[in-house]
């Protein structure tokens, strides 16, 4: 078993931030997304791992996971243009071979492994496993329609009148039938080879087709909401009591991670929350949810519900929630003139 990572795509609804680093590399918790998928391929036993890159990200991408030994897997890098999902699965084509292979999204937080979902796949003999979730809003989305058995009839790609409530999440599993089924397809009426496509034609051909329904939660990481909610998620379930900073007449509640050499003066920090490594807290409330990266500083500040990046700087707000706060971005607030002053760039959503 092989593992396709797909670290492709440039992000456009999570602007400004992705025009300087891969959606995929955007952490929640202090740690990229794209590490929680390593963890979770790595977690199943595979080791050999193809990550799809696009020409805008590639470097960046591969700055941070470098030859993947810090998640004990062997990595090929393989750049794509952004031309569907069946697209990056033929561009894999030769390093794939004749293998079964795990194709995971690289932007896709589940809360849960893949390990059940592999030894299904395998026990029953199949040719496609795909993971399924009930949303309320399916035409976002591919949707799948199932027998009684579980077996696949049916899959549209973000339909109009969606057939059910059933959105594929962004983890399958493939034998070396898909390659067959994705030379038979065409592009959609968006240029792209679709992978709900290349499933509707194993189905066609009558190749053994199931799917799973999901029973834990599912995160499409791609608006700056989602990301603020998969934070929070990370955090209620990983997040322990763990205190290797300084703290100074400082109060500490529940499930609170501060990181070495961070050091945490006259402030309030409520779990669950994660302070990253040197980062300088001073006169300020962390309230739950909150994630500050590496090096932040908050000072005379309110902050809770958001996601600080490295070495940005907030100071004298008075409250501010439900922000994502990129690297280096600087939030303060004029406490002689009540008058705005803003350096915004291309994309930036600001609310007053």
């Amino acid at each position: 078993m092989k593992a396709l990572v797909l670290s492709g795509g440039i992000g456009t609804r999570l602007r400004p931030l992705t025009f300087t680093t891969a959606k995929q590399l955007i952490p929640v918790a202090n740690k990229p997304i794209l590490s929680y998928v390593l963890d979770h391929v790595s977690a199943a036993g595979i080791t050999d791992v193809a990550v799809i890159t696009a020409p805008e990200t590639g470097k960046e991408v591969k700055n941070y996971v470098k030859n993947g030994s810090a998640w004990k897997v062997k990595v090929t890098y393989i750049p794509q243009e952004p031309l569907g999902l069946a697209h990056a699965v033929k561009t894999a084509r030769e390093f794939l071979a004749e293998d079964d292979f795990v194709m995971y999204l690289g932007d896709n937080l589940i809360g849960k492994g893949i390990n059940d979902l592999i030894r299904r796949f395998e026990t029953e003999k199949l040719d496609t496993m795909i993971l399924l979730k009930e949303v309320e809003d399916p035409t976002r989305f591919g949707v799948a329609v199932l027998d009684d058995e579980d077996n696949v009839k049916k899959l549209i790609e973000k339909p109009k009148e969606p057939p059910s409530n059933l959105a594929l999440v962004g983890v399958y599993i493939f034998s070396n039938k898909i390659h067959q089924a994705i030379d038979r397809i065409k592009p959609s009426w968006r240029g792209e080879l679709e992978i709900t496509d290349a499933i509707q034609e194993m189905v066609n051909l009558d190749f053994r087709v199931r799917a799973e329904k999901l029973d834990t939660w599912w995160l499409d990481t791609g608006k700056k909401d989602d990301i603020l909610v998969a934070n929070a998620k990370i955090l209620d379930s990983y997040v322990k009591r763990q205190i290797n900073g300084k703290t100074i007449d400082s109060r500490v509640e529940g499930r609170v991670t501060i990181k070495k050499n961070a050091e945490i003066t006259n402030s309030t920090i409520r779990g669950p929350s994660i302070i990253g490594k040197h980062c300088i807290i001073k006169n300020s409330f962390i309230g739950p949810y909150t994630s500050v990266g590496d090096e932040a500083k908050i000072i005379d500040s309110s902050v809770e519900y958001c996601v600080i990046l490295e070495n940005a700087l907030i100071t004298g707000v008075d409250r501010l929630e439900e922000s994502l706060i990129g690297r280096k971005a600087k939030v303060s607030k004029n406490h002689k003139k009540r008058v705005l002053k803003l350096n915004v760039g291309d994309y930036s959503e600001v609310e007053i």
